[in-house]
């Protein structure tokens, strides 16, 4: 097994260490995260780092980078308080990457990549028509990251829209039905597959699956 330590990756290639870092920790929630500046103008970039905080009440956060340069996602969340996550599902995935270009604060990337924005309801922020899962947000507060000068974006979830026929009769969606990609590292997208669902484990309890036979995954 190859070992590498942190005097190793301290002294790699710029790219070469943010592949590796990146892919180490696991497979990552692949979105879209669409904004609308206060003069209107629509936004959409792809991010890998939005994550559960809370059921009761429901909150997501994501993670944004350094505010060294300007963050148009970050800033129209700043001016208006709302945004949507939408996941990045497996026929749309080519349009979600070019998100990640780095596109004038002018212009917006609906235009760019073919994504098509979509409003619903009385909600200020565009959603990803595209998407199969889309969560409508507002913000609630931000946490410094001293360490490497992030930042930690902390937002309650006030509208969620989904194909009911992915839901569960006990509330859980089922992803893999929806089509739900996730990113290996920082460019790679892969469509996850169900292995098993369990039940609330307890103690010197058998461990038991949700599913009777391999016909009902």
């Amino acid at each position: 097994m190859k070992h590498i330590s942190a005097s190793d990756i301290e002294k790699m290639e710029k790219i070469f260490r943010l592949n590796l870092i990146n892919s180490c920790t696991g497979f990552k929630s692949a979105n879209l995260i669409a904004t609308k500046s206060k003069s209107g103008n629509p936004n959409v970039a792809v991010f890998s780092s939005v994550t559960h905080m809370g059921s009761n009440p429901a909150m997501l956060g994501f993670v944004t980078r350094p505010l060294s340069v300007s963050r148009n996602t970050y800033k129209n969340i700043k001016e208006t308080s709302y945004f949507t996550v939408n996941h990045i599902h497996e026929k749309m995935i080519e349009q979600a990457h070019q998100t990640a270009a780095k596109y004038d604060e002018d212009i917006s990337e609906f235009n760019k990549t073919g994504l098509t924005e979509e409003y619903l309801g009385d909600f200020h922020a565009p959603y990803v028509k595209q998407s199969e899962i889309r969560l409508g947000c507002r913000y609630l507060n931000e946490y410094e990251i001293k360490e490497n000068d992030t930042l930690l974006v902390v937002a309650a979830i006030e509208h969620i829209y989904f194909d009911e026929g992915i839901q569960m009769p006990d509330g859980w969606l089922r992803l893999d039905d929806a089509g739900t990609v996730s990113i290996n590292g920082l460019d790679g997208y892969s469509l996850p597959s169900l292995l098993d669902r369990f039940h609330y484990a307890r103690p010197n309890q058998e461990v038991k699956s949700f599913f009777t036979r391999e016909a009902d995954l």
